[in-house]
């Protein structure tokens, strides 16, 4: 006797992010579901790849940037430059 198959078994395990928007056209969008369905279209794009080497050095020099350019700086320079910063984020007009 085959072994039985739960309905979770045959869902796909894929994300909201992963999904591929489908047109709001009725005639489009069973063109979309048939094209998935028949291996014309792919389901989903492949992600992208990124070099685990470039991706640790990235990581390594952001830990290490921030806090020796505080300490490169002075008080005063530290206090300008987040005075700055604050001025530019509450200068912006608010979204609607």
């Amino acid at each position: 006797m085959p072994p039985r198959v739960q309905i979770s078994d045959a869902v796909s395990n894929t994300t909201p992010r992963d999904t591929i928007s489908k047109p709001s056209d009725i005639n489009s969008l069973a063109a979309a579901i048939a094209g998935e369905a028949t291996g014309e279209v792919p389901k989903t794009p492949p992600p992208p790849k990124k070099n685990r080497a470039a991706v640790a050095l990235g990581r390594k020099g952001g830990k290490k940037g921030g806090p020796a350019r505080a300490k490169a700086l002075t008080a005063e320079q530290r206090s300008e430059i987040a005075k700055k910063a604050a001025e530019a984020r509450w200068s912006q007009e608010k979204k609607p």
